[in-house]
């Protein structure tokens, strides 16, 4: 990929990022707010600490899980491209032996055919 076409990709994916954070965080207040409406004794400065906790928490909840998916997204690529790379030899192995053993083959059906 060329340079300009990997920095918009990467910006894209950087837009996107930002896009499904804000709506995570988004859903995390809509939460707050019909938690908070459960307790109607609530003052509306306690209502407010309530929401403002729950959003933090659950801010909280939702990033360590995203880095847990991101970690394991790395290892799982590390482990991907590990068995690919023994895939991929093993496969050059295999050829490399047909192509000998053929023009082996082929080599000494001709000498005997002489």
């Amino acid at each position: 990929m060329r340079p300009d076409k990997e920095s918009a990709a990467r910006g894209l994916a950087q837009v996107e990022g930002y896009l499904l954070w804000n709506a995570e965080v988004e859903r995390a207040r809509r939460q707050a707010v019909r938690f908070s409406e459960q307790l109607p004794w609530l003052t509306t400065a306690q209502r407010e600490d309530v929401e403002r906790v729950y959003v933090t928490d659950r801010v909280a909840v939702s990033r360590d899980s995203l880095t847990r998916v991101a970690d394991r997204a790395v290892e799982l690529r590390g482990e991907y491209t590990a068995r690919y790379e023994r895939l991929r030899a093993r496969c050059v192995a295999v050829s490399a032996l047909t192509v000998g053993a053929v023009s082996g083959t082929f080599t000494a059906l001709a000498l005997i055919s002489r």
